[in-house]
């Protein structure tokens, strides 16, 4: 289970160098929650030899019962994350195992394990990248939240240079985080949504940016709250305002640094290579049962095609379609090369949404499907007759139908991997589907209003 010497050596060196204290020993539950222990300095070679110890149970839904053995959190000395703004902190991201195996319910190590599968039988890797939106909120005196700023009401807001302003100091901090990182951040802005925004970081391979996602998200938390804001990436906060996405790029490479995505010659005009189109294909046939991992919450449904907010479009994909400079479809082909993923959300477990989505692609290629042309209307214009007649499927609308469609499929439940006893597909399924059921027997402000007087 120990790193090997030179990784080991190499980690406590740029430590040392950085001045860091301790180390976040990190990974996430099925939710994509993080969780951590903070290891001192002093406890280096104990922490890479043994890992640090968890009750697997305690930390959340990751297929252990009070009575297993204590989860082990081994970190990877590649991911080694200082903490930009908490100088002498740093974040190992860990692949927790169990009795000296890697854990085949954390979601770290589901990723891994396909991505090695991938490397080893095609000499293939899979790169990404994100567009995570989130929203700025405040906490009012009576504990309901609000807009951080009152200013930002534009029905309009996208792109806009004053709400971008008003939000710099917070906004140039965390661009100089990502940067100090050595993340490439190459763009900020003010989002569709009244006081949402988007930070953007370059692409890297698939646990580097799945790593990045969830170093992202803590991170964002953590700087709204010291600047007396609260951040969230719930797909649908606010009920009239655009929800939050958290759109997923993909492409893949040889391991030799080839792509296999591009071609000029391509006669769609969308710069794509045979082995993209039928990946495409396969995302396309899988887009519903897909749905399950990428929009994995009760709230996940209410941003997917809801109609038009009170601030700009709704820009949540609605039906499963590809298309060039389309954000009406799943996926748009922003460039030639690769292939943009707009149905993932801010909810989604970033390790788990790659795994589904590389298992829906490569079933595409391995099938060779085609996914046909792609479309140019705008289909939010178009009511549901008219989308059926170009046969387009709609996303499910519910969490309890999308978990229904993934455990049907069969190439996400082997992409997704095994686990004692099972599939993990089966146990995510429970874990979700019990998430719904407790939803669902709420009664809700909206039934009261509907409903109490009305027979």
């Amino acid at each position: 289970m120990s790193t090997t010497d030179a990784a080991r050596d190499e980690l406590k060196a740029r430590a040392e160098a950085d001045g860091i204290e301790f180390f976040l020993a990190m990974f996430v539950d099925l939710h994509g929650k993080p969780c951590a222990k903070a290891v001192p300095m002093s406890s280096f070679e104990l922490l890479m030899d043994g890992g640090a110890g968890f009750a697997g149970f305690a930390a959340g839904d990751l297929g252990q019962s009070p009575a297993d053995p204590d989860l082990t959190a081994m970190p990877d000395p590649a991911s080694y994350t200082p903490l930009p703004w908490k100088p002498g902190v740093a974040v190992l991201h860990c692949d927790p195992h169990v009795n000296g195996e890697p854990w085949p319910y954390a979601p770290r190590v589901i990723l891994k394990r396909q991505l090695d599968k991938l490397a080893a039988d095609r000499g293939w890797r899979l790169m990404t990248g994100v567009e995570a939106e989130y929203s700025l909120l405040r906490r009012t005196a009576d504990g309901s939240l609000e807009l951080a700023d009152p200013l930002d009401s534009s029905a309009k807001p996208c792109y806009e240079a004053k709400g971008l302003t008003r939000m710099w100091d917070y906004l140039s901090n965390l661009s100089r985080c990502m940067n100090q990182l050595g993340w490439g951040n190459y763009a900020n802005d003010h989002e569709d949504g009244n006081g949402q925004f988007e930070c953007n970081f370059r692409y890297a391979d698939a646990v580097t940016t799945a790593d990045r996602t969830i170093f992202f998200r803590y991170m964002v938390h953590m700087l709204a709250h010291e600047a007396g804001m609260t951040a969230t990436f719930m797909p649908k906060p606010f009920t009239s305002i655009t929800g939050n996405g958290m759109h997923l790029h993909q492409s893949l490479w040889t391991l030799d640094g080839e792509p296999l995505f591009g071609d000029d010659t391509d006669g769609r005009d969308l710069g794509l290579s045979k082995t993209a189109y039928r990946y495409v294909g396969g995302l396309l046939d899988h887009g519903r049962a897909s749905a399950g991992i990428i929009c994995p919450t009760v709230n996940s449904y209410k941003r997917i095609g809801v109609g038009k907010p009170t601030s700009g479009s709704t820009w949540a994909p609605a039906y499963v379609a590809y298309g060039g400079n389309n954000r009406t479809l799943l996926l748009r082909i922003p460039e030639g090369g690769r292939i943009e993923h707009r149905g993932v959300d801010g909810s989604a477990n970033p390790y788990l949404a790659a795994t589904a989505l590389l298992a829906a692609g490569l079933d595409g290629i391995d099938r060779e499907l085609e996914p046909g042309e792609p479309v140019h209307d705008n289909l939010f214009e178009l009511d549901a007759g008219q989308v059926a007649q170009r046969d387009i499927a709609h996303l499910p609308k519910t969490l309890d139908a999308a978990i229904a469609e993934l455990v049907a499929d069969p190439v996400l439940r082997a992409g997704l991997g095994t686990v004692p006893g099972g599939d993990f597909v089966d146990y995510y399924a429970r874990v979700k589907q019990a998430e719904f059921d407790a939803y669902h027997a709420t009664v809700s402000e909206w039934e009261l209003e509907r409903y109490l007087t009305l027979a």
